[in-house]
Formats: structure tokens, sequence, C-alpha cells
């Protein structure tokens, strides 16, 4: 009988002029276009410099700054008070004060103040670009301290401390290679786990779930029928992302893809039994539709998919406890980062498989077939 309902499935879906595309066009499109968009790298910020000094340390501070692939120099204001038109009218971003005898107190008493001033109606671009003019201060200042010790060549015990850093697991810090993982966790989520729901849903507006109630299938083979498709789907719909990734970002996974393909197996299973839940519940497709956006907003906003799950309040990183697509983006990630294996991977493997369980065994409870 199951036989026969998955042939069904697979007919419905061929003949279905819009879902084939989707399948092959969702993944390459958002592949291509979302790591490029998705990115909480922040650069290109609008830098307005006020040189009160006009030293020979204070150019070449803005050289130093302005050599950076975070900023762009789009001026010299001559006082403050013109630089803070200039972020009123968003034009500028950030900006830099020197002021007068910074030269002078360098070389005399070893420190000067400078004071960066930051538009911050973007927190995040705010922050970062604070952050970011700083960390080149910072540098400079480090470069002054080491020439002023070797000009003097100092016979005592006093030395400068270099730090030298380490990324591992991402070495060039890129964060295509953070992004493109968890994409293919929202794609298998959005096609696998909601696609199904949409399909049942339209069975009943057209009637065709009217006539298989009557049928002397069972609950149990009847949601069988629904997830199996869709789990050959997802499979086509990862082996996809798979080739992308490398052939356009030049990712290939530390850890084996076999790995990520029995995480998958179980993850689709996830998805598309909680799915069939949704649709359980949901007498028209609009209906359905609503509920599949609440979820899936909250999914990937509780999932570490944007933000780390340790800087979230513990309120939310309780929440973040039932949420499947955390687990399998820890997952994805550790496996094409990190190199991971199942046996590293067992704790979060564990949680999809509770999670496969319960959805599946409420679809399957939910489902009222009447006859």
């Amino acid at each position: 009988m199951i036989k026969y309902l998955i042939e069904k499935e697979i007919k419905q879906f061929v003949r279905n002029s819009f879902l084939p595309r989707l399948v092959i066009m969702m993944p390459v499109a958002m592949m291509l276009i979302l790591p490029w968009a998705a990115n909480q790298e922040i650069t290109n910020i609008n830098l307005s410099v006020v040189d009160n000094d006009h030293s020979a340390f204070s150019q070449r501070l803005i050289q130093k700054t302005a050599a950076s692939r975070y900023f762009n120099l789009i001026d010299y204001s001559p006082t403050y008070p013109v630089a803070i038109e200039s972020i009123k009218k968003g034009a500028a971003d950030v900006i830099l004060e020197l002021p007068y005898g910074l030269e002078r107190n360098l070389q005399k008493e070893g420190f000067s103040n400078v004071r960066i001033s930051v538009n911050a109606v973007n927190g995040t671009k705010g922050a970062f670009g604070s952050s970011y003019l700083a960390s080149i201060i910072n540098g400079y200042a480090d470069e002054l301290r080491k020439e002023s010790i070797t000009g003097a060549h100092l016979t005592t015990n006093s030395s400068v401390i270099e730090v030298n850093h380490q990324n591992r697991f991402n070495p060039g810090l890129d964060y295509k290679a953070f992004m493109v993982p968890a994409l293919m966790v929202m794609l298998l989520t959005l096609i696998c786990g909601f696609l199904p729901a949409l399909n049942i849903v339209s069975e009943k507006e057209t009637g065709t779930m009217e006539q298989i109630n009557v049928t002397p299938v069972s609950k149990l083979t009847f949601i069988l029928a629904k997830l199996i498709p869709y789990w050959v789907i997802g499979f086509i719909v990862l082996t996809i992302c798979f080739c992308i990734a490398y052939l356009v970002y030049g990712l290939i996974p530390k850890g084996s893809v076999i790995t990520i393909y029995t995480a998958a197996l179980v993850y689709i299973f996830v998805v598309s039994g909680f799915g069939l839940v949704i649709s359980n519940y949901s007498s028209t497709m609009q209906q359905g539709m609503f509920v599949i956006f609440f979820f899936m907003l909250v999914f990937i906003l509780l999932s570490g998919l944007f933000t780390p799950v340790s800087s979230m309040p513990e309120w939310a990183q309780t929440l973040t406890t039932v949420n499947p697509l955390k687990y399998f983006i820890q997952i994805i990630r550790h496996v094409y980062l990190k190199g991971s294996t199942i046996t590293d991977l067992l704790p979060q493997i564990g949680a999809l498989f509770i999670f496969a369980v319960i959805s599946n065994s409420w679809a399957v409870w939910s489902y009222k077939k009447t006859d």
C-alpha cells in the first residue's frame, strides 16, 4: 500500500509545474545571494577626520586609518561642529578628532587623547566602527612605542610584548564559511519541513483527503508516504548546496560528508513531521502559511544562525534547547569548519532523534482519519 502512496506523491510532485523548479532554483538562488548579503562583517564605514595638530604623527595615523579596508575617508573637517553636521546629514558614520599637541604629548609624556564620535543609530555598525578604529589607533601606538625603544637603544630590561593571533578553524575569518553551512539548514527546513504541510492542506482544499480517508490506509502508512519523498528531496537539495559551496565559495567539509548526510536523515524527519503536525491542525492554505511563518521566524532567530546562542539572555538560551535548527546548525558548522565526527556530535544527533520521535508520533496521533 505504501508503495502506491509514494508513487502518488511523486507523480503529484512531478506534475506540478512549480515545485520541481522551486527545489532546484531555491537552493541556487539562496546559496548564491544570501552569503554575500547576510554578512555581519561591517565595512565601508564613512570616516570624517578633524586634525587639529597637523603634524607628521597625525598625518601618519590618518593614512593608516584610510588604508584600512573598513573605512572610507570622505573628508577632512576643519572643526568638530562641522564634522557633527556630516553625521547628522548621514554622510559620515564615524568622526576621528585628533587634538592639538598630539605629537608633542606622545613624544614628551608618552600618551595623548583622541576623540571618536560614532553615529549609533545603527547600533551594530556603530559598535564595530568604534572597535575597528580603536584597534587601529592602538596598533599605531604600539608601532610608536617600538620605534621609541629601538631609537633609544635601551639596555634595560624593558621590552615590548608582541601578540601573535591564531584563528582556529576559520583562519581567514571568512564570514561566508560561517554562514553557508547554516543556510543549508534553513533551506532544508523550508523545503522539507513546510512543503509537506502545504501539500496536505492543499489536498484538504481540493478534496483529495476525503478520498484517502475512505480507504483502508492506516495513519502511520499515510504519514510515512508523505515523509519519504521529501526525505529524498532533502538529500537532493543538500547535494546541490554542497556543489555550490565548493564551486562558488571553495568550501569543503573538513569532516566526513557521511556525517552530514546521517544527521540530515534524522533532521529531515524532524522538520517534516513538524510540518505534518501543522497541516493536521490547519483547515486552509492561508492558515497553514501563517502558522508556518510564525514558527519559521522563531526557529531562525533562536537557532544561532545570525546571533550566537551564548550571547542571548538566559531565558532565550533555555528556549533554544527545544529548537531543532540549533542542533543541526551546530552539526553542519562543526563538520565543515572543525572536522567533527559522529562521535563528537552524539549529543546533537541524540537531541534530533528525540525531536524526530516526538514530532512524527504527534503527526500520526493528530491525523484524524474519518470514514
